[in-house]
């Protein structure tokens, strides 16, 4: 049989997301965000769950080439616009929607043969200090974008460094409604944080990470309280039990040590299947259901987990290490990047090719 880690994609509850998402943002249309190939859960995987969207965002051509390949017919925006003129010819031949954040993208569009002009969003830097024209700079670019023959309409954009936190997100929308108050255009400024905690007025929303079952301001805030459903399971089974004496050590570096006559079992799940390494003794974990801890440190194929409230676990029981567990159990993948020093984002990117991958409710 083949090793027993595996990951599962939930459609249901990628379509329950996309609808909280929809429910949180009044009248504004939905973009569901499928960067980094739908945040590691696979763009043709996820696109039956986020089809109710009314737009899909993402970053590069070809992976708005694989969400046309799906049939998808509606928009596709690229969140960080064209990265060299010739780009455009596939703008053209696909449809896509742009960001523009700076001159060098105007000029591009401005040299460009097209029968068809295109729907850009003009992004404007507010505070975030990644991409975008400065407010002072922004009227200009609006106005350059209008003028040329080849843009069809101009969106207003912006990104929140803060929609998450304590700052919030009132200083960044003072400097947007101040630079763009008697300008055109549909406006797009909420990212999921923004949703799901500040109430805007958009025509358009992006949600990203909320569409796949993760607070974006955990542990403030966890998936119960925004209604949220996990969209990706990482579970795998035990395939050996270990019976500690007190003074025994578990895994390199021996940094746990038995205290207690202790009972414990063998994932068979490690840092190549991307479990983080660095995950310390006592991130939780779910044992046929039943929540438990890691034990040890964990290795490239392999970990160990507290058996010791779970005297009937053994060969072959089930280990939840995120997502959906047994008899409507879960465990947040928020809890688990917690425990890691990180973000449930980047555990989702970082599922390893090698861990099959199965789609299902």
């Amino acid at each position: 049989m083949p090793r027993p880690v595996q990951a599962l994609i939930h459609t249901a509850a990628l379509a329950h997301n996309i609808g909280r998402s929809r429910a949180m943002a009044g009248d504004a249309r939905v973009w569901a965000v499928v960067k980094a190939n739908a945040y590691g859960h696979g763009i043709e995987r996820a696109f039956e769950g986020l089809r109710s969207a009314d737009g899909f965002a993402l970053l590069d051509l070809a992976e708005a080439e694989r969400v046309r390949a799906l049939g998808w017919r509606g928009p596709i925006l690229l969140l960080e616009g064209c990265f060299e003129p010739r780009d455009l010819e596939l703008c053209s031949r696909l449809g896509l929607w742009h960001a523009v954040h700076c001159n060098e993208q105007i000029n591009w569009l401005a040299a460009h043969k097209t029968q068809q002009p295109h729907r850009v969003f003009l992004k404007m830097n507010s505070g975030m200090n990644r991409l975008g024209f400065r407010p002072e700079a922004f009227r200009g670019a609006y106005t350059r974008l209008n003028a040329l023959p080849q843009v069809d309409e101009v969106s207003l954009m912006t990104h929140f460094s803060d929609a998450d936190g304590a700052r919030g997100v009132k200083h960044q929308v003072a400097v947007f409604e101040a630079a763009t108050q008697d300008l055109m255009g549909e406006r797009c400024l909420s990212n999921s944080a923004a949703v799901l905690r500040h109430t805007l007025k958009n025509d358009w929303v992006r949600a990203g990470i909320v569409s796949y079952g993760s607070a974006p301001d955990f542990p403030e805030h966890d998936i119960v309280h925004w209604n949220l459903q996990p969209t990706m399971t990482l579970r795998s089974k035990l395939i050996a039990t270990q019976t500690l004496q007190p003074g025994d050590t578990v895994g390199y570096g021996s940094s746990y040590t038995a205290t207690t006559t202790q009972r414990i079992g063998i994932v068979a799940c490690g840092y190549a299947d991307g479990y983080p390494r660095h995950c310390p003794s006592g991130t939780p974990v779910l044992v046929d259901g039943v929540r438990s801890t890691t034990v040890g440190r964990v290795s490239m194929d392999m970990m160990a987990v507290d058996l010791a409230a779970l005297p009937a676990a053994g060969l072959g029981s089930e280990v939840t290490l995120w997502g959906q567990g047994p008899g409507g159990t879960i465990l947040s993948i928020d809890e688990v990047a917690r425990s890691a020093a990180t973000i449930g984002y980047e555990l989702m990117c970082a599922l390893a090719p090698r861990v099959p991958v199965h789609v299902g409710d």
